[in-house]
């Protein structure tokens, strides 16, 4: 596993981001009619349903309200259809305050879907990418130990949840076997996925979770780190040895579950893009911000304005510079040129050349002297006409 956070944005404090999949028909009129609800108790101020310019395929929704008195928080829910691998609709959903998010605040899951499950409006609470997992819910690891280890792998993959991987020291309770999850303050409920391993799976999980570096102490519980782990992130801080599974809460896994939401980890791809989307496409304004908004866009126009006013005054006393000074070069007679003298050889290269001239000289002499050879080997000398006088 990756331990370097370098290449990924950290959540931001003032972010709370979930995801999963509704398998039910027509999720956006379940989102429409409990928006609709939470209005009209006045839970929220106001909702819209802005279009989504090139995919008429996806729904967006938009919410606000106030937390804590004057705390506004805006939030925006998206519904992506699913392949043909998985049925229903994946949401997800963030929403983002003016000042760093309290757990005791409500959830956003339940503003905008309906607080029970099933029924006529279909389940919402399905793992977004891992078949079988439930957020609100114990999720029972499987019997099959090779198919219990690829869970938790793809579990420890999708870092939008907080895994936690408790182990049955014993089979408990009626009050024991209901899911912790409904213990957690709204701000962590519906961002926990809590795995549970029966007594006599404990060798089997650990052999499972050899591959993601943490193992579960019998009794106990344990976070799984993401991929990439976030900085500061240490598995014994999020080791749990005694986990009471009694209906009483447990303040020592709560307090690990607190200390984790609470690291600077890696912000999710699609949560980031949720995010920009968020801040860059609000439209659910108020009159107070949307004259707030005209007004930076007229100052950030006048700074265009202005550096282009800028750019122009520049540019035309640049040009006007290059007209007076070649007009000033016309009016200048040009100067008479020196007479050019011929370049001078070095010595070395005057040698070199000299050199040259006597071989061709000595070649040139050679050759003559052996074209007159066969003259002089003869007994007589040749006349004019060619006859040789001593016969």
């Amino acid at each position: 596993m990756s331990n370097s956070t370098a290449d990924h944005a950290t959540i931001p404090q003032t972010l709370w981001a979930a995801r999963g999949r509704h398998t039910g028909p027509d999720p956006e009129e379940v989102v429409r009619r409990t928006l609709r609800r939470h209005k009209d108790s006045g839970d929220i101020d106001d909702f819209a349903e802005p279009p989504v310019p090139g995919d008429a395929a996806r729904r967006v929704f938009e919410a606000r309200w106030r937390v804590a008195g004057p705390v506004t928080v805006r939030a925006r829910l998206t519904l992506v259809p699913q392949d043909g691998r998985r049925e229903g609709h994946e949401w997800r959903l963030v929403a983002e305050a003016e000042r760093p998010w309290d757990e005791a605040w409500p959830s956003p899951a339940t503003l905008f879907w309906p607080e029970a499950a099933g029924g006529e409006d279909g389940t919402w609470d399905h793992h977004a990418t891992v078949t079988g997992l439930r957020l609100r819910q114990v999720n029972a690891l499987p019997a099959d130990d090779k198919e219990m280890r690829r869970r938790l792998r793809d579990a420890a993959r999708e870092t939008w949840c907080l895994n936690v991987v408790v182990h049955e020291a014993m089979t408990p309770d009626e009050q024991g076997r209901l899911p912790l999850a409904r213990l957690l303050p709204p701000g962590l409920r519906h961002r926990v996925v809590e795995h549970r391993a029966a007594p006599h799976q404990f060798r089997a999980v650990n052999w499972a979770l050899k591959d993601l570096g943490v193992e579960v102490p019998r009794g106990g519980a344990v976070l799984l780190p993401p991929d990439p782990a976030p900085e500061g992130y240490d598995s014994r801080e999020h080791t749990v040895r005694s986990v009471f599974l009694d209906g009483s809460e447990p303040a020592e896994l709560f307090a690990a579950l607190r200390h984790f939401a609470a690291l600077p980890r890696p912000l999710p791809r699609e949560a980031e893009e949720a995010l920009t989307d968020l801040r860059d496409n609000w439209t659910l304004m108020t009159l107070q911000e949307e004259l707030e908004r005209e007004r930076r866009l007229v100052a950030r126009y006048a700074e265009a304005l202005e550096a282009m006013t800028r750019s122009r005054d520049l540019y035309k006393d640049a040009a006007e510079q290059a007209l007076e000074a070649l007009a000033a070069y016309r009016d200048v007679p040009a100067p008479a040129l020196p007479p050019q003298r011929p370049a001078s050889r070095t010595p070395g290269a005057l040698q070199q050349l000299t050199r040259t001239f006597e071989r061709l000289r000595f070649t040139a002499r050679g050759r003559q002297e052996q074209g007159a050879e066969p003259t002089a080997e003869s007994d007589g000398t040749e006349t004019a006409d060619g006859t040789d006088r001593s016969s």
